[in-house]
């Protein structure tokens, strides 16, 4: 006889784990700001825990922005999908007293939103990044034992991996040869060096996060390989958004006359 494995969310209002859940979400506008309202509550029963968390469904109570994605990497991880009930259970786990069901550290949290992603279906590499970008928000916060440390660790070494991907780019294009593993070669041997560069140098600089190890070599080497598309995608981003606010005020004057 094959054991089903039990469904991890569940229905939060009957806390029934035989009732399927189900995500429905109210809009709301507050300062301009468009967040949303669970109409039913939802339950996700972890792992290592015996009981539930329980999102609530009360505006005064929890509030979510679904998963917190700069619109620039939305290429890469929408801000919904399969996904959503993770990130709902996230954000209210990081949010002391907002949910009901056990008390857990915000590195747990993170932990628990990426386990919760695989329950659902997420694929593998989309959950680790995530779950990367929820780390580096928790280390931005201040969380765990020193902070101050742990930020300068994080954010130093992503610093010398953008500075190092500058110089390999300059390097590149023969603008300044000045990294040993990429040299005076040609243009083949200098991609190849480069790229073994945006691998080593992140596995070595991740050792800075301690703890933290695996998601420091997850974003650095993400960091590493993705540096050119991402800074295309932000000048772009950026061309569009100057672009909204001047036809804005073009448009806005000519309704105005």
């Amino acid at each position: 006889m094959v054991r089903r494995e039990p469904e991890r969310f569940f229905d939060g209002d009957s806390l029934d784990p035989d009732e399927p859940v189900e995500i429905s979400l109210v809009r709301v506008v507050e300062r301009g700001r468009e967040c949303f309202v669970l109409e039913h509550r939802i339950a996700y029963l972890d792992r290592a825990q015996t009981e539930p968390f329980v999102v609530p469904s009360d505006l005064a109570t929890f509030r979510t922005d679904l998963a917190s994605v700069p619109s620039f990497f939305a290429w890469l991880v929408p801000k919904s999908g399969v996904h959503l009930p993770a990130a709902l259970v996230h954000d209210a786990l990081v949010d002391p007293g907002t949910y009901d069901g056990p008390a857990i550290e915000r590195l747990e949290a993170d932990r628990v939103f990426r386990d919760a992603m695989g329950d659902l279906g997420t694929r593998f590499v989309r959950r680790w990044l995530m779950w990367t970008a929820v780390t580096l928000a928790t280390v931005r916060e201040g969380v765990g034992p020193h902070p101050a440390l742990r930020r300068l660790a994080v954010f130093g070494t992503l610093a010398v991996i953008v500075v190092l991907g500058a110089l390999a780019t300059l390097d590149l294009l023969d603008l300044w040869d000045v990294l040993p593993w990429m040299g005076d070669a040609d243009v083949a041997r200098e991609l190849l060096g480069g790229a073994a560069g945006a691998v080593v140098v992140p596995l070595v600089l991740a050792a800075a996060w301690g703890r933290l190890y695996v998601a420091g070599v997850i974003a650095g080497l993400a960091l590493a390989l993705l540096i050119h598309v991402t800074a295309v995608i932000v000048l772009l981003t950026a061309c569009y958004e100057l672009a909204e606010r001047l036809l804005g005020w073009i448009d806005r004057d000519a309704r105005d006359v």
